[in-house]
């Protein structure tokens, strides 16, 4: 079978019937052997049965969300290609030949365009079209190496095998951010043509939530983009924070009628420990996420891994031990100078800051190396199904070699002596 339309339905009596009809009617019209599969998530109205009349194969899916209720659909699709969307009719089902010409050509991901290809009044808020869709967008794009315009519409299509080795995992409607996201960093072929949205045929609200989804969309991207997330950040306010560290050590420094002394130095050495911090997050999520496959591996940080040992870790975290603890002794002196009295703040704390930010940062370092070199070790792969079924062959052996009786030669032997 080359096609399954797949629509994810909760309670879509009032339009799933069109939706299955306009689809099984597109793909008879053009000659494709297909179906269409309602992947129901628990309907309570009738949509089951009529999406059966309409000519369409249901699913139940247990599992609640969006997501759940695609990835079932999905896995008990027929055919090589599959179509998502949405059972609303606000997507046309009559015009899925882009999708399936593209599918045919080789691309592995390919996703309808909703601002290219139209949006009827009405059919989008405009808290959606203005401010959701695109800023979301934009952030896909920033943080992955996509050039897809529109992350979120719901009409898309793919190569079925393809996207059930990505490993699809979310449940709710941040699921739509997740195929995209996964398909680039794995380097499938991802194209995009015009689509268009109509209103949908409901006359309930929506199961879309504008904040609620929408952050979940941005949480996905953020935790799916450890530069973003934390190396970025992290390295900006070192840079900042060691620059004005720097300066503020030798005396104050002006800028017109602003002095900056002492105080900022604090908030100077503030900045290049919680940067630092940042940039090891940085690094063990990416060892992390290799090691477990929710992210491809990164050269760059297996290189830097294989070259930053555990060994030369605490060589540098102790190097830093040592410049801490010299500065210490330095402010000890300057104390005793004092008679270890009373001090003068603007003097000692250019003294103490910097020594207590190497210290800090010197065992940073060390549980840094420490962690990372835990992370690296390697183990099996092996699932508990695996470790059962090999168990079951090695008995299933051990039961064959003791049916054959002691002292009498196996099939075997009889087929050598012949």
């Amino acid at each position: 079978m080359e096609l399954t339309v797949v629509m994810p339905c909760l309670n879509e009596a009032e339009t799933v019937e069109t939706c299955v009809r306009k689809a099984l009617a597109c793909m008879a019209e053009h000659d494709i052997e297909g179906e269409v599969v309602i992947a129901d998530n628990g309907s309570t109205d009738g949509s089951q049965q009529l999406a059966r009349d309409a000519g369409a194969r249901v699913v139940h899916v247990d599992a609640k969300g969006y997501g759940n209720a695609l990835i079932g659909g999905i896995r008990a699709a027929r055919g090589r290609f599959v179509i998502m969307g949405d059972a609303d009719d606000s997507y046309d089902f009559t015009a899925l030949m882009p999708f399936v010409e593209e599918l045919r050509s080789g691309a592995d991901l390919v996703m309808g365009n909703r601002f290219r290809g139209g949006i009827a009044q009405g059919a989008m808020p405009p808290l959606h079209r203005y401010l959701g869709n695109p800023v979301l967008s934009f952030i896909g794009r920033l943080f992955f190496p996509s050039a897809i315009r529109d992350f979120h519409c719901g009409l898309r299509g793919f190569r079925r095998e393809s996207i059930l080795t990505l490993g699809l995992q979310t449940g709710g409607m941040e699921f739509a951010s997740e195929m995209v996201v996964k398909a680039t960093l794995q380097g499938l072929d991802v194209r995009e043509v015009p689509t268009t949205l109509s209103p949908d045929g409901r006359s309930r609200p929506p199961h879309l939530r504008s904040w609620r989804d929408g952050w979940r969309h941005l949480r996905f991207l953020l935790l799916y983009s450890p530069r973003w997330l934390f190396l970025i950040p992290g390295i900006a306010l070192m840079i900042f924070g060691l620059v004005a560290g720097t300066a503020l050590t030798f005396g104050p420094v002006y800028i017109g009628k602003l002095a900056f002394d002492v105080d900022t130095l604090v908030g100077a050495s503030a900045m290049v420990v919680i940067g630092f911090q940042a940039v090891l997050f940085a690094l063990f999520t990416k060892v992390y996420a290799a090691e477990e496959g929710f992210l491809p591996e990164d050269r760059r940080i297996k290189r830097l891994v294989d070259v930053v040992t555990l060994e030369k870790g605490l060589v540098a975290g102790s190097l830093l031990a040592i410049a801490g603890l010299a500065g210490v002794v330095a402010a000890v002196a300057h104390w005793q100078v004092r008679n270890f009295g009373e001090l003068i703040p603007a003097e000692s704390l250019r003294l103490v800051v910097p020594s207590a930010t190497a210290l800090i940062m010197s065992f940073q370092t060390i549980f840094a190396s420490l962690f990372i070199s835990i992370l690296g070790i390697r183990r099996t792969k092996e699932t508990p199904a695996d470790v059962a079924a090999s168990a079951a062959e090695e008995a299933a052996e051990a039961l064959q070699r003791e049916s054959v009786p002691m002292g009498r030669p196996s099939n075997a032997q009889h087929e050598g002596a012949l």
